[in-house]
C-alpha cells in the first residue's frame, strides 16, 4: 500500500510517531509523509527538522503558511491551500492517507481530495472543542474520511452520531499514549543539558493558545493570564511553549515575549519535540493554559493540569483538570488548590493502553 501522512504542525507529527516507525518498517506498506503549514516556517521552529532528526524522510513539501494570523488572512490561506492541494492530489495517487487532528490547513488539504476519490483516514475524530473554530474543521475532515479513529469510547459515539452510521468507525484509545508508553523520556540532568533549563526548580509548563470563536476576547485573556504569571513566576520557573498560528496568535507573542524580557525565570520556548516535552510535562510542578495535551498526556503521569477558558470545553473531563474561566484571581485561587493538595489523582487515564498504532495498522491491513 502507499500511504501518505500528512503533517503540518510539531504537534501532530510527535502524535504520529508510533504509527509512522510501523509503517516505515513494514515491507509491504510505502509511506510517504507530507510535510506542510508551521513545519516550512523558520519563525516557528522550522520543525520540519524535527522529522528529519527522527530519521524519517519527508518526501513533499508544501508552502502553505499564511502571512498573517488575522481572520481575513487564515480564510485567504485556506483557499491556497486548497489551491496548492488540488494540484499535488491530481499527480501523486494513494492507496490512503492519514489525517490527524483539527488544523485549517488540514482541512483545506483533506477538502482538495475530496474531489478526487482519496481515502483519508482521521484520527482524533469525534472531539470536541468548543471554544475553537477546529471544531467544525475537525467534523468537517471526518464526514470526508473514509475510517475515523478516535481515542475514547465516548468520542466513537460521537462521531456516529456525526455521520449517522459506525461503518469505519473505530475507538483504538491514543497515539499519545503509544509515546509515552515506548519513548524513554529524557532525565533532569539530559534535559538541562539540551534545553538550558533545570526541571529540579519548581516549575510550570505553560502553553495558551488563541480562542478563535470569540477572537477578540484574546486581548483580555493574555492581559489576565500575564497579570497571574507575575506573581507566580516569584515562586516558579514559567516554562512557556509559544503558540500556533491561529487568529491573533502573534499578537499573544508579542505580549508573552515582552512579559519574558530580562527574566532569567521565564523560558519561551518555540518547540521542545516530542521528547522534549513529555519530559518536561513529566517533571513539571503543573500545566496551566489551554492544550489539548493537558487533556490526553497530562493524565498518563497524571500531572495537575489548570485549564483555561473555552478552548477545550467538551473534551473530557479526567479527575486531574481544573478547568476555569480566565482571570487573575481563578488562576491564583486554582494554584493555591493545587499546592494544598498532598497526592495526585489515581488512574486518570482512558485514551486506551498504549498499542493504538498497532490497532490502526492491523486495521487497515484487513
Amino acid at each position: 500500500m502507499k500511504i501518505g501522512v500528512l503533517t503540518s504542525s510539531r504537534a501532530d507529527f510527535g502524535i504520529y510517531v508510533p504509527l509512522l516507525r510501523l509503517l516505515f518498517d513494514d515491507e509491504n506498506i510505502q509511506p510517504e509523509i507530507i510535510a506542510f503549514g508551521t513545519h516550512l516556517s523558520k519563525s516557528h521552529g522550522y520543525t520540519i527538522q524535527e522529522i528529519l532528526d527522527k530519521g524519517f524522510s519527508v518526501n513533499h513539501r508544501i508552502e502553505t503558511l499564511p502571512e498573517e494570523d488575522t481572520p481575513e488572512a487564515i480564510s485567504a490561506s485556506i483557499g491556497e491551500t486548497i489551491i496548492k492541494f488540488s494540484e499535488f492530489w491530481s499527480k501523486n495517487k494513494f492507496d490512503l492517507v492519514f489525517a490527524l487532528g483539527d488544523r485549517y490547513e488540514m482541512f483545506a488539504a483533506v477538502v482538495a481530495s475530496s474531489t478526487f476519490s482519496i481515502d483519508i483516514a482521521h484520527i482524533a475524530g469525534g472531539e470536541t472543542t468548543i471554544g475553537a473554530i477546529d471544531n467544525v474543521y475537525r467534523h468537517g475532515i471526518s464526514t470526508m474520511s473514509k475510517y475515523i479513529f478516535t481515542s475514547t469510547e465516548e468520542y466513537k459515539q460521537r462521531a456516529v452520531g456525526l455521520l449517522d452510521s459506525e461503518k469505519g468507525i473505530f475507538n483504538v484509545g491514543a497515539l499519545n499514549i503509544d509515546n509515552l508508553k515506548k519513548e524513554e523520556l529524557l532525565s533532569k540532568e539530559d534535559f538541562q543539558k539540551k534545553f538550558n533549563i533545570d526541571l529540579n526548580i519548581p516549575s510550570i509548563l505553560i502553553t495558551f493558545h488563541p480562542e478563535t470563536v470569540n477572537y477578540l476576547e484574546n486581548k483580555k485573556y493574555i492581559y489576565e493570564l500575564i497579570s497571574a504569571l507575575e506573581v507566580l513566576v516569584d515562586k516558579y520557573q514559567l516554562i512557556i511553549t509559544m503558540p500556533n498560528t491561529d487568529t491573533q496568535g502573534a499578537m499573544i507573542r508579542h505580549e508573552l515575549e515582552v512579559f519574558a524580557s530580562d527574566n532569567k525565570m521565564i523560558k519561551l520556548i518555540e518547540s521542545f519535540g516530542m521528547k522534549g516535552y513529555l519530559t518536561c510535562m513529566k517533571y513539571c510542578t503543573f500545566m496551566l493554559g489551554n492544550t489539548s495535551s493537558g487533556f490526553v498526556e497530562a493524565s498518563f503521569f497524571p500531572k495537575w493540569v489548570i485549564n483555561i477558558g473555552n478552548r477545550q470545553e467538551g473534551r473530557i473531563n479526567t479527575s486531574n483538570i481544573m478547568s476555569i474561566s480566565v482571570t487573575k484571581e481563578m488562576i491564583l485561587k486554582t494554584v493555591k488548590s493545587i499546592e494544598s493538595q498532598s497526592s495526585l489523582p489515581k488512574d486518570c487515564s482512558i485514551y486506551g493502553n498504549g498499542n493504538t498504532a498497532n490497532e490502526i495498522l492491523k486495521i487497515i491491513k484487513k
